[in-house]
């Protein structure tokens, strides 16, 4: 075992076990440590539904192909925890990852604190000790009381709000979205991406109270697809830039949140590499080289880890655009997501389901809970033993087909280790 992996095991155990939204805790073990977060290179912060990680990945890209140095720090990870925390454009080393944590770990105590918190904490001490231009922040939750909301930001961005983490953020839009908007900081310019009206509303609300200027997309920028080119458009002037390289039309949308960021920024010139140079893995993820295309017998292999409704469409848009073949969905959701709602608009573009639990997650809904729920939307769903039982029915059934893993982060994790 990792010296990271065995601390970040102990990490595991500390009380509160479960997301408890508070600031109280960040703030008590970042003065412990010394307030890092004072310390960061300047901070670009990005809250909203879908799209947070593909925008900071994005922004990323451009920022790098401008020749800065950049830290980021996303969440979940996929395959090994190193993936949250990249320092000046690399992972974090094993060495790194493995001081910092056990720094926070010492300076924490006994005093009670999240997994998320403390290891949020290490990352921002990371961060504070190692050169760089940029620091970008995931949110992980929320954005108000999310462990990210201690800093004092460059920037701001706000991907699309949809209904997700009800339990934590409220049964509304409107209730969901104020909890977006809570990363709004006096006088700290905000980009917008495409909102409901609803969602909108609250935030320009927010935004008003706190003295944030906005640019809001379809009001102060523009962004859309033109043939096979990405055409935005703002007050600064209009770009033509070559197609996102992440596949699905939500990512027209994605692109133009980064894009906005970099000219709020001052990189507009990093533009074209945030679009063509973009790695984001599951995310409509094409699986070449893996041990499930042995399964597969010339299947194409898709993974994406969207999880709740507006995911659901993403993907489904996704598909509608792809060249026409038949599509069989291997689906595994975690118990807290809204399954039924997820399938709904995937229910014209799969041929069928096969449902499995995802494995080392105790939050995860059983096949036959996940099929139960794809019935309910109109999919022929089968429960199986695993996603390698899955993908060989599948191509054993219907021969040529396209075979799309998704449902959640989770189960893409488990399948990217494999590999």
């Amino acid at each position: 075992m990792a010296r990271s992996d065995a601390v970040l095991e102990r990490l595991m155990a500390l009380h509160p076990k479960v997301i408890d939204l508070s600031l109280d805790r960040m703030h008590r073990l970042l003065a412990a440590l010394g307030h890092p977060e004072r310390d960061l290179p300047p901070v670009v912060h990005v809250a909203g539904t879908n799209g947070k990680g593909s925008t900071v990945a994005t922004i990323r890209a451009g920022l790098e192909g401008a020749g800065e140095r950049v830290h980021a720090y996303t969440s979940p990870h996929l395959a090994r925890f190193h993936e949250r925390i990249r320092l000046g454009g690399a992972l974090i080393a094993e060495d790194a990852l493995a001081d910092v944590l056990a720094e926070c770990e010492a300076a924490n105590g006994d005093a009670p604190i999240t997994y998320f918190e403390i290891t949020t904490c290490a990352a921002l001490l990371a961060f504070a000790r190692t050169p760089a231009d940029w620091t970008l922040l995931e949110v992980g939750l929320g954005g108000r009381l999310d462990a990210t909301n201690v800093i004092a930001p460059r920037l701001c961005a706000i991907t699309p709000v949809a209904m997700d983490h009800q339990a934590f953020l409220g049964d509304t839009l409107e209730a969901i979205a104020g909890e977006k908007a809570g990363i709004l900081k006096r006088g700290v310019p905000c980009v917008v991406g495409p909102q409901e009206d609803e969602a909108l509303a609250v935030i320009e609300d927010r935004a008003a109270r706190v003295g944030a200027p906005l640019r809001i997309h379809g009001q102060d920028w523009h962004v859309g697809r033109d043939g096979d080119r990405l055409v935005f458009q703002d007050g600064d002037g209009l770009m033509d830039l070559p197609l996102p390289v992440l596949p699905g039309p939500h990512q027209i949308g994605n692109a133009g949140i980064a894009i906005a960021a970099l000219r709020a920024l001052g990189r507009a010139g990093g533009a074209e590499a945030a679009v063509t140079r973009t790695e984001w893995p599951a995310r409509m993820q094409r699986l070449t080289g893996h041990p499930l295309n042995a399964l597969a017998h010339g299947a194409e292999l898709w993974l994406d880890g969207g999880h709740n409704p507006a995911a659901g469409r993403a993907v489904a848009d996704t598909l509608a655009a792809m060249p026409p073949r038949a599509t069989h969905a291997v689906a595994g959701l975690l118990r807290t997501k809204d399954a039924a709602g997820y399938f709904a608009p995937l229910a014209s573009r799969l041929s069928g389901v096969r449902t499995v639990s995802i494995p080392g997650e105790a939050a995860t809904l059983s096949a036959d809970e996940t099929a139960e729920a794809a019935n309910r939307a109109g999919l022929a769903a089968v429960p199986s033993a695993n996603v390698e039982a899955a993908v060989g029915d599948i191509a054993a059934r219907a021969p040529g087909a396209r075979i799309l893993i998704c449902g959640s982060l989770y189960l893409a994790g488990h399948v990217l280790r494999m590999g």
